[in-house]
């Protein structure tokens, strides 16, 4: 007998630089360990619309897409850990998967979920609760990128607090900060309707520009001006936390860091702690505010939002 014909499936490929397309790829080999995922959604992350404008970590043709929830052969619903670690290596063996030396990460080095399918291993998986939508599902990998961030500045006294940029991951940094009874949070973007939404999620104040003083302020969004934003902003002793990476000049002033004893954290990802720490507080937080595209639409809401539109604050690819 014949063997079997792949009958394929849809995805948005990252075909060259500045160029996404819908197109009908084979259906993913599944390594030993692994399984084929049946993607319900997966979110466009701003890194992915910086990311595929050059040659750079990811190389076309690439299906990308590392905020990935879906379900599995058996009829589980699931989200993605995407981060994947060597399991040996010094940062590993030190609870730090996150700084691996060999790490790969989905939908960059490896498909990921701009599909219909996706190959992924057993452990990577953490089940969600049915009241869960699949567009709430998906922001459990941003939401463990903040839970990361504020385990950085546990043990320092913190009250003031700015975040500048209204995007995904600015918005969860808010709401994990008020999970931890900081209140007195200000968000700043240039879009009025991203400020809004901040208001909603428990902004006490939302700027255009960021002025004042802070003991944290958050960057993420990751330009040269944000990031001399950050520092200039700081209280002395103060927080810099920096998550955004829009490019990579840092644009600040180096005396006004020593004068001032000021810190500057760069937050990469997460832990698989505080992955569980996401999942965990995922359903009790406001994640009520992604936009369902479907695939079919994908390739035209991509290409609007890496023309610089702000909305939607979130889109998310649904299958």
């Amino acid at each position: 007998m014949s063997a079997p014909v792949d009958a394929g499936m849809r995805a948005l490929v990252f075909t060259n630089p500045g160029v996404v397309e819908l197109q009908d790829v084979p259906t993913p080999e599944v390594p030993s360990g692994w399984i084929s995922l049946t993607v319900r959604a997966s979110g466009i992350c701003g890194s992915e619309l910086h990311g595929f404008r050059s040659l750079g970590f990811r190389r076309p043709p690439l299906i990308m897409g590392h905020e990935i929830a879906g379900e599995t052969p058996d009829g589980r619903r699931v989200v993605v850990n995407p981060l994947l670690s060597c399991g040996r290596c010094d940062m590993c063996a030190r609870g730090a998967a996150e700084l691996c030396r060999a790490r790969g990460l989905m939908g960059v080095h490896l498909p990921g979920g701009f599909a219909e399918k996706v190959a992924v291993p057993r452990e990577a998986l953490q089940e969600i609760p049915d009241d869960l939508s699949w567009e709430e599902a998906v922001l459990i990998e941003p939401l463990a990128n903040a839970v990361h961030a504020w385990r950085q500045v546990e043990h320092e006294p913190v009250e003031r607090v700015a975040v500048i940029g209204a995007g995904t991951i600015g918005l969860v940094t808010l709401l994990v900060a008020g999970e931890q009874g900081i209140g007195n949070v200000t968000v700043v973007d240039r879009a009025p309707s991203r400020l809004a939404l901040a208001r909603r999620l428990g902004a006490a104040h939302c700027a255009p520009e960021l002025d004042g003083e802070y003991d944290v302020v958050v960057d993420a969004v990751g330009s040269a001006q944000t990031r001399e934003a950050a520092l200039r902003c700081l209280r002395p002793g103060g927080t810099s936390l920096w998550l955004g990476l829009a490019e990579a000049g840092a644009g600040f002033d180096g005396n006004d860091l020593v004068r001032g004893e000021k810190r500057v954290v760069g937050s990469f990802a997460y832990s698989p702690d505080d992955f569980a720490t996401a999942v965990a507080m995922a359903p009790r937080l406001d994640l009520a505010w992604a936009t369902a595209i479907p695939l079919e639409e994908s390739q035209r809401t991509f290409m609007h939002l890496a023309e610089g539109a702000s909305d939607p604050v979130k889109a998310v690819i649904r299958l």
